[in-house]
Order: structure tokens, then sequence, then C-alpha cells
């Protein structure tokens, strides 16, 4: 796979690199890391010598004091590992590690929390638009979506057609996760039709044919493998009763494709509409865990039904942004940004578009949303409407 530079950056002290699989955590860490030690688990052998005797890892770090980094790659493959990292890291050799993860469930049930606090976690997301650079289309994002082992395959439509083939029988079906793998794959299609808007797991359980309790497992395992993630609605000093459930996106848009029907019964604006919307959504959240200082995305929401689609609050500041997937901007576009404004008016608002042209009205900076991506990069200012940012993430 062709390496291209990402945004992610990390320091001196021990991590996990946690992001589901065909985000290119293996890739990274060996630019990132060219002379570490590397212990891969996804190796038959070295899985089986180290599932029989995990202190073996000591005697291996022991005889490699050379090395100043320890890559243990897919670590939730043998998560008995922990504690014998854990022990390395007390005795101070004086080496950095590194576990790449595609699965937090596993992690946490093995006490991730993390490593008595000795290691902090990375998220590792599919690729930004200003990542590609050049390379990177509008169009073929939303049909392909933007994961790196899709992005650079042969056959991208093939690749993404069996990413959930890879997850259903890897993942799901090996490590025993659900009982009924037939349930899950139905609960996938069913939660591409809950992807971009308020979640009702009453209403998905119903599709499914199976209880509300299930479907609330099936959510917490897709989190877990980090297939998608809820967000939930921005109340911070709210003037106006606000809605109390989340929202859900899948992870990457290529995957919701996947997942999503296409027939004769579906229509394509609606599918591209969610394509759009969770490729904006995956482009914000990949920014808050980039940038340096918390920052957390939101969508919000009144009682009464007006929505902005995304709300990113922290210590760079605070924004809204509305998505369209419309070439032209109506008045009644508009609305949703311009409340926000009345009850935020410290806020930054973006409407963004599948248009060509840049303006501002009433406050809300109009944005082709092809521009706005491309330029969204980690602790650097949001286009203003003059062309330069407000202060920054690292301001």
């Amino acid at each position: 796979m062709e390496f291209i530079p990402r945004f992610l950056h990390s320091g001196s002290e021990h991590f996990f690199l946690l992001g589901p699989r065909g985000t290119g955590k293996t890739l990274w860490t060996q630019h990132q890391f060219p002379e570490a030690l590397r212990v891969d688990l996804l190796d038959p052998e070295t899985h089986r010598q180290l599932a029989a005797r995990p202190e073996r890892l000591i005697e291996i770090v022991f005889g490699n004091l050379e090395k100043k980094q320890i890559v243990v790659d897919e670590v939730q493959k043998l998560p008995e590992l922990l504690e014998v990292v854990h022990l390395l890291i007390e005795r101070k050799t004086g080496q950095q590690f590194i576990l790449t993860g595609s699965s937090a469930r596993k992690l946490r049930r093995h006490g991730v929390n993390l490593l008595g606090g000795r290691a902090v976690q990375h998220h590792l997301h599919p690729y930004m638009a200003a990542e590609l650079g050049n390379r990177f289309r509008l169009e073929t994002a939303l049909r392909q979506g933007l994961l790196p082992v899709v992005w650079t395959a042969d056959d991208p439509a093939a690749v993404r057609k069996a990413y959930n083939g890879l997850y259903l029988r890897e993942e799901v079906q090996m490590e025993s996760l659900v009982r009924n793998i037939g349930s899950f794959a139905r609960f996938l299609e069913a939660m591409s039709f809950s992807h971009g808007g308020v979640l009702n797991l009453s209403n998905v359980a119903r599709d499914c044919q199976v209880s509300r309790k299930t479907v609330e497992g099936f959510v917490e395992i897709l989190e877990d493998l980090m297939l998608g993630f809820r967000i939930p609605v921005f109340s911070k000093r709210a003037k106006r009763a606000t809605a109390s459930h989340p929202k859900f996106y899948y992870f990457d848009a290529g995957v919701f494709r996947a997942n999503r029907p296409a027939g004769p019964l579906d229509a394509p604006q609606e599918i591209e509409r969610g394509a759009l919307e969770g490729l904006v959504a995956q482009h914000l959240q990949a920014w808050c865990d980039y940038s340096t200082g918390n920052h957390a995305l939101f969508y919000w929401q009144t009682r009464s039904q007006v929505e902005v689609d995304f709300i990113v609050y922290g210590e760079s500041g605070l924004y809204a942004v509305e998505v369209k997937n419309s070439s032209q901007i109506r008045p009644d576009d508009l609305r949703p940004l311009k409340t926000f404004g009345e009850d935020y008016p410290e806020s930054r608002r973006y409407l963004l578009y599948r248009g060509r042209d840049r303006f501002e009205s009433d406050g809300v900076l109009c944005l082709p949303c092809a521009e706005f991506l491309s330029r969204l990069k980690p602790n650097e200012p949001w286009i203003t409407s003059k062309g330069a940012g407000h202060k920054s993430a690292s301001a």
C-alpha cells in the first residue's frame, strides 16, 4: 500500500493506536518508527508462541534493548500481553511501547484503562481530504469512501464490498461477539437507514426483528469495533428545549454505501445525502481527535425540530456546520444556522453545499463542500469569509 503522510502525531509516551481495520495503522507505524522491534499478532506463529507463554515478550524485549520503540500490532488478539507490557513499563527499560488495535471491546475487558494510566490513546481515521491533497475528489470519496485499504486498491468497489465480510467473519463471528450472525448482518443494513439521523433503537429493533436490548448491544459492538459512532445533542447553556437522543454515523462513507440497499425503491439523492453528511462527520471527528486541546463533536436540535447537523465545541471555539446536498442555497437552508447564531452569537457558522461559489449571508459562510474539506487541517484556522482564519486549536 502506498504511504500517504497522515496528520496523526505522537510524542515520546507509550500509546495505544486504535482504529478500524484498513485505516493504515501498521503502515503508519512502519514509517513513523522504521527501526522499531515489531511483534505482529496477526502472524500465526507469533500469536501461538505468545499465547502459550505471554512472558516470552519479556525475553524478546530484553534481547533487543537497543530498539527504542516496541510496536505490538493488533494487541486485542492477545490482551493477556497487556499485563506483560505493564510490567515492562514499570521496569523502565527506556523503550516506548506502541500498541495498535482494531477492537476496543476486548482491550477494555482486560483492563485497557489504560495500563494504569501509563499509556495514552490515539485514534487513526480514514484519510482526510487535506492528507490526500490534489488526489482528493469529492465524487470519488462519496462513492468509495476514504479508507486507505479501499482508496489504494486496484478494484476499490470489490474491496469495499468485501470489507463488511471481513469484520463479520474475523471480528464478530470469530470473537463470538454475537450469537446470530444473520441478525447482525440485518442490523448493519437497518443501521444504514439511521445513518445521519436521530437514533431510534425501537425502530431498528423492529426492522431487525430482534429485541431493543439486543440492538443496543449491537450498537455497542459497532462502536467498540470503531465502525460507527454516536454524537450527542449540544446543550451547553441551552436557551431552548433540545432533543435528547444521539445521532448515528458509520465511520466511512464507503462503509455506509456498502450497507445501504440501492434499488428501485431507494432514492439515489437520499443515499447521496447520507454519504455527503457522513463524509463531513468523518472529517470533523478526525479533526477533533487530531487537534491539540479538547474538542468534541455534537449536533443541535430543538424540540421544535430546528436542527444543525454538526457542532464542534472545544478550546479553539464553537463551530456550527450545516450540510446540503444541493448546488443551490435557498433562504430556508440558512434558518437553522441563524437560529443557532441567535442563541450562540460567538459561534462560527458554515453551510456546506455542492455549488461552486463562496459567499456570506447574515453571518453564515456558505462554502463548496469540497473546498471546506480540502482546507480542513488539525490545529489550523478554519476558513473565514475574508480567507483568513480565526484562532486555532494551537494558537
